[in-house]
């Protein structure tokens, strides 16, 4: 079993969306150390995410890499994707997967109420 290459970020800079990769002249620069945030590990998140994998149910918080995910869901607040997990559209700005949705989850109105 071969490994995939580490990618050298000199070299090789991550994919970027199509708007942002017209314009190279705007690198990406990286984060201040101040606005880094931790892996959330509390058990109130845990059951969170244990509640939208048992109800399949997608969130904007996971779907668009929220770094507040882990405060939010600490609090059992979460915004929930109606409809999968894939957006129709394509915003510079969002971090959502765009394409074409799959087919509808029949039962999701129903979970989307149990949570």
């Amino acid at each position: 079993m071969t490994s995939a290459p580490i990618r050298d970020k000199k070299t090789d800079p991550a994919l970027r969306h199509p708007e942002k990769q017209k314009r190279p002249d705007n690198p990406i620069q990286r984060k201040p150390d101040w606005i880094r945030v931790k892996a959330p590990t509390s058990p109130e998140y845990h059951e969170t995410r244990k509640m939208m994998r048992e109800l399949n149910l997608a969130t904007v918080c996971e779907e668009a890499a929220c770094p507040n995910i882990g405060e939010c869901w600490a609090k059992k607040h979460a915004t929930i994707m109606i409809m999968g997990d894939t957006c129709t559209r394509a915003c510079a700005f969002c971090n959502v997967a765009t394409g074409m949705p799959k087919p509808l989850d029949p039962m999701e109105p129903a979970n989307v109420a149990l949570a």
